[in-house]
């Protein structure tokens, strides 16, 4: 027995920023493309564009950018921006699940 929780943060009211897009951000900056990100999720092309249109919108500032030329560099990466709250989110969401596992272990005497 574990606990399980779904954390969001939220840009208005919204929009809400979780587990599921963290891990498309970090796919984009690891394959170099939104579209191997997508497909590797098994979402669209269309759904992962569109909600990165979104979050850049509501949030004020760029997660990506597309970097061209096809070369080794060229596609798509995250922005310093865009790193820097994915890593935020990290801190954020460990944080929570290490003070979550702390009060089930007092509520359920794991």
């Amino acid at each position: 027995m574990k606990p399980k929780l779904r954390v969001w943060v939220t840009f208005g009211e919204d929009l809400k920023f979780g587990d599921g897009r963290a891990r498309l951000l970090a796919l984009i900056d690891e394959r170099g493309s939104l579209k191997k990100a997508a497909r590797e999720l098994e979402m669209s092309y269309r759904n992962a564009w569109g909600y990165l249109r979104d979050l850049e919108d509501a949030a004020g500032f760029k997660f990506v950018e597309r970097v061209p030329g096809g070369g080794p560099d060229s596609g798509m990466h995250l922005t310093r921006a865009g790193k820097r709250f994915l890593e935020r989110y990290e801190k954020f969401r460990s944080g929570v699940d290490e003070a979550a596992r702390r009060q089930f272990d007092r509520a359920f005497g794991a």
